[in-house]
């Protein structure tokens, strides 16, 4: 027998592996689970080599909790430890002091320590025990500690082969002893691992022979072959939808998916999918799991996947990325920046493919994959040069009964750009934000022959923003902004059919004060069969006020000033042929209707305004 005290010239190392390294308990099942299934492996590939003798047998992994003792048990047949092996990767855990301790592990990026993971389980126990015989010839040997520097070791007649751990679970950690708290952790840190794991919590089926139940055979908790492992040919379309219910068991069937698999210059293996989302208030984040070699590491991934792609959902596995001891966060690494390049490479080959191989499907899914290949536009210029290819616009038909159509780029340019340049020359792309508030702009756009394009997602406002900035000689504007004659057209709309002075009257009588609106009045000579008034608002106010309603920044300035609406007054338009005829007090009634009608399109009457408006219109058709 033997005795002593663990090699560490402090007088007690627990608290700083339990505050520094290890600051989430739930921990300690990864640690000592994923120790088991390094043992595990280790076995296998000193088996296959003729070095491991007898036979390997069931190798699978034991997690037994007994509430009743206030044990958890990890049990592994695999290499297992002769006494010197105990000494040298329990007991010599070799530093001379806490502070070099902490300056020696704090940026560690190796995974396997197996001392430091398998001292994460004095964060929960009282003490802890360690059975084990060696693939060797040497006899079991028996350790204990009590989570102080003293520790015991002897030889023990321990005949299976492997390790046996046993935490005595402290009084500070009892939650841990409840089956459904382990269960759940184990299934999020091991359910993939690549060697079976069952647990049992013991006295249950003893409970259940008492009841008269039938003990059903018990299934591993985990999958040991999810299909990141498994090259992409050995995989059907079900493989992939099967698999994406087991990661997310209430989400809908996803559009299609990316199987990484790459050993040069780096190793990854994955699946990524691109979810369905039909709204905006839809989209979920941190819904990529990171795994390396098996074991889940993190479900924040925002360094290695890029930004646009943290939509997506899935898993990534690689033991190329580098973690700091106890796997909680990324270490600064030239890998780390190459893997991200090659995810973004990876989701625009497959957008393009899919493309270019089956169009029509790609538009039916535009209303989700959008979002994901508008947010890569605006922040990644690599992904940006790519997607130009396959972007699209969704054109609004013309027709009422019409099917909208999709242009990318480069076709809207050259259906639009004959009739839509403006007096600099850019390509004017118009968009509409709502195609039922803006219908009659669109409509007055159309029966000129221009294209007007859908952009009412969460991103259009920061995308069109970003893409003038990308895209020469080309800018955009609302179907609103403006007359469409103003807006396109380089020549002065024609001439009104009222004289001088009869446009004069007309514009002093819509040259009335709004609170927190500044009216711009013309008379233009629009077509007979436009609205009697056009209320537009300029384009670059706008989209001031909506950047200062989102908030921050020099936007704030513009938050402060009042709505800019340009009234156009339609000349030719035959109500004021009658209206201007009329006493004062109608021709102002009047005259004030038709330009709340027109406020009202741009919803800009409200409170009093508008239910003067509502009350007026009673009034004039009694």
């Amino acid at each position: 027998m033997q005795k002593g005290q663990i090699r560490v010239q402090t007088e007690n190392i627990f608290p700083i592996i339990k505050k520094f390294l290890y600051s989430d308990a739930d921990i300690f099942v990864r640690e000592l689970v994923s120790n088991a299934v390094d043992a595990t492996q280790k076995l296998k590939t000193l088996s296959s080599l003729g070095e491991a003798k007898g036979e390997l047998g069931d190798t699978h992994i034991e997690v037994v909790l007994n509430k009743k003792e206030k044990t958890i048990s990890i049990i592994d047949r695999g290499i297992g430890m002769s006494a010197e092996e105990v000494d040298k990767y329990i007991n010599q855990v070799a530093f001379s002091g806490a502070e070099e301790f902490v300056n020696k592990y704090k940026d560690a990026s190796i995974i396997g320590h197996f001392g430091l993971g398998f001292y994460s389980s004095f964060m929960v126990s009282s003490k802890v025990e360690i059975f084990t015989k060696s693939h060797t010839d040497a006899p079991g040997v028996y350790w204990s500690c009590d989570g102080s520097p003293e520790f015991e070791l002897f030889n023990v007649d321990y005949a299976q082969r492997g390790t046996k751990i046993v935490m005595h679970i402290n009084a500070d950690s009892e939650e841990f002893l409840e089956e459904t708290k382990l269960s759940g952790i184990l299934t999020r840190f091991c359910k993939f691992l690549p060697v079976p794991i069952y647990f049992t919590a013991e006295g249950e089926e003893v409970k259940e022979k008492e009841e008269g139940k039938e003990t059903e055979e018990k299934k591993p908790i985990n999958n040991t072959q999810p299909i990141w492992v498994k090259k992409p040919s050995e995989l059907q379309k079900e493989d992939y939808e099967n698999f994406y219910r087991e990661l997310y068991p209430f989400g809908e069937t996803p559009l299609f998916w990316i199987h990484l698999n790459v050993d040069y210059p780096f190793n990854l293996t994955g699946v990524l999918y691109f979810p369905k989302i039909k709204q905006s208030y839809e989209i979920q984040k941190d819904k990529i799991q990171l795994y390396c070699n098996q074991v889940f590491v993190t479900d924040e991934v925002k360094d290695i996947v890029p930004e646009f792609l943290m939509l997506l959902h899935g898993v990534i596995d690689s033991p190329d990325i580098p973690l700091n001891v106890s796997r909680s966060y990324l270490q600064g690494d030239p890998n780390v920046k190459k893997i991200n390049s090659h995810i973004t490479k990876k989701v625009a080959d497959k957008l393009e493919e899919i493309f270019k191989s089956d169009r029509a499907s790609f538009e039916e899914k535009w209303e989700s994959l959008g979002l994901f290949v508008k947010y890569g536009m605006m922040t990644d210029d690599k992904f940006q040069e790519k997607a130009n290819k396959f972007f699209v616009f969704e054109t609004l038909a013309a027709e009422a009964d019409g099917k909208n159509t999709f242009q990318t780029f480069e076709e809207y340019k050259m259906a639009a750009e004959t009739l839509q340049k403006n007096k600099d020359g850019k390509l004017v792309i118009l968009y509409a934000t709502d195609a039922i508030q803006q219908d009659a702009y669109i409509k007055a756009a159309q029966a000129k022959g221009y294209l007007v394009v859908k952009m009412d997602t969460l991103v259009d406002a920061a995308f069109l923003n970003n893409m003038e900035m990308k895209w020469e000689n080309t800018t955009f504007t609302r179907v609103d902004a403006d007359i469409t004659d103003n807006l396109i057209d380089k020549q002065e709309a024609a001439d009104t059919v009222l004289s001088e002075e009869e446009k004069e009257s007309l514009k002093k009588l819509f040259s009335f004060e709004i609170p927190d609106v500044r009216l711009q009045v013309e008379v233009k000579g629009l077509s007979t069969d436009a609205p009697p008034v056009v209320a537009t608002r300029p384009e670059f106010m706008r989209r001031m006020k909506e950047m200062a309603n989102v908030g921050g920044g020099m936007a704030q300035f513009y938050a402060q000033m009042p709505d800019e609406v340009n009234l156009t007054v339609n000349g030719n338009h035959k109500i004021y042929q009658s209206i201007l005829k009329a006493d004062e007090t109608v021709k102002e009634t009047k005259v004030r209707n038709l330009a709340d009608l027109a406020l009202l399109s741009q919803g800009l009457l409200k409170g009093t305004h508008l239910t003067n408006f509502i009350n007026r219109s009673v009034e004039m058709m009694s």
